[in-house]
């Protein structure tokens, strides 16, 4: 699973038509319906902060309602939820995409923890009432053993009957609408050229990251950096496997689009996945 380098640079440029809110209100319906975790007294407050005794009830408190987002990147989710009132912890693996959302999170006067982990190291200091990952960060988990250990540490550090909401591209997206095309875009002091090579018998999209960056305004030059990633495209029959093998219960699974039951042109899927004894 690679890191985002210089493409961190100029992520929320390109992205800067992501409809966080839009994910963020869905993402809270689902927490409200299926979860255990509810907005924090204050949003001042940092994970880190605490100093609760140990297994007291203002403990178990805290822990129920924090909420972990996998694959934060740079933080724009993770500071939505925030918004919110949640308290929030955002895990990733690029420490470039982490140094950003630590100083957005500043800049907008949010305490929020950033830790640099792979998701198949999980590692977290007490349970959580919720974990998200959303923007297709699992689909960067390319083998079904990666995909089962992280949920089973998921599971593992979800608090009792807490939930796992987390979407993912579905092979259908990548072998019949983005693979084997290229997506290219071009503002002031950025462009990028995205090609996708999608691979059929490993069910895996390779795409490969042209980026050109201003580094000199006064000269107009522009530093050009190349990235090659990969993401796997699952069904959801897969999904569901997974979750059932990590230990967790599935409850239910939505078209991100459309907010209906998923049918095989689904191109995301939500999943809403509740922890389930340790």
């Amino acid at each position: 699973m690679e890191a985002y380098t210089d493409f961190a640079a100029v992520y929320d440029t390109f992205m800067d038509e992501t409809p966080y809110e839009v994910w963020g209100n869905f993402v809270v319906s689902l927490i409200e319906k299926y979860g255990v975790s509810k907005p924090s007294a204050s949003s001042d407050q940092k994970a880190e902060d605490y100093d609760t005794l140990e297994d007291s009830e203002a403990a178990l408190t805290e822990e129920r309602n924090l909420v972990v987002e996998l694959g934060c990147g740079t933080g724009s989710f993770t500071q939505e939820m925030a918004k919110r009132g949640y308290d929030m912890v955002g895990i990733d693996l690029s420490s470039d995409m982490l140094n950003i959302a630590r100083n957005k999170a500043a800049q907008n006067g949010l305490n929020i923890m950033y830790l640099e982990q792979d998701m198949r190291e999980l590692d977290l200091y007490c349970t959580a009432g919720t974990i998200v990952s959303v923007c297709d960060s699992v689909n960067y988990l390319l083998e079904d053993d990666d995909v089962i250990e992280t949920f089973k540490l998921v599971n593992n550090f979800l608090f009792p009957k807490g939930v796992f909401i987390f979407d993912f591209n579905t092979l259908h997206k990548y072998r019949d609408v983005i693979g084997d095309t290229t997506i290219a875009e071009s503002r002031d002091n950025c462009s990028f050229i995205w090609e996708n090579y999608y691979h059929e018998e490993e069910h895996i999209n390779e795409y490969d990251l042209t980026i050109f960056a201003m580094c000199d305004e006064e000269k107009e030059l522009f530093r050009r950096s190349v990235e090659t990633h990969y993401q796997r495209g699952y069904t959801l029959d897969e999904m569901k496997n997974f979750v059932d093998k990590a230990g967790l219960e599935f409850i239910t699974a939505i078209d991100a689009d459309t907010h209906e039951e998923p049918t095989e042109d689904s191109e995301r899927i939500y999943i809403v996945a509740r922890e389930n004894g340790k």
